[in-house]
């Protein structure tokens, strides 16, 4: 498989859970440390991408943040 389809994958793979948890406003079932490491993560990846200048992994790194930061932004919130 192609790496832009792996991103494409791993990225829309976090919307369906961000969707539930902002209509349901219910994290209990999400582990605070592992979103928090995941979001990490996922920096760390940009970071990289922005470092050698990937534009698919800049992009894919990107939008995978801005979910799971949402969701870890929701899961401090809403507990």
């Amino acid at each position: 498989m192609q790496p832009a389809r792996r991103a494409i994958l791993t990225t829309v793979c976090w919307v369906p859970q961000a969707v539930k948890i902002i209509r349901d406003r219910e994290t209990r079932a999400i582990s605070l440390p592992g979103t928090l490491l995941c979001v990490v993560g996922v920096l760390l990846w940009l970071v990289y991408g922005l470092a050698i200048v990937d534009a698919p992994l800049i992009g894919s790194s990107l939008v995978t943040f801005a979910i799971t930061a949402t969701i870890l932004a929701l899961k401090i919130r809403h507990g």
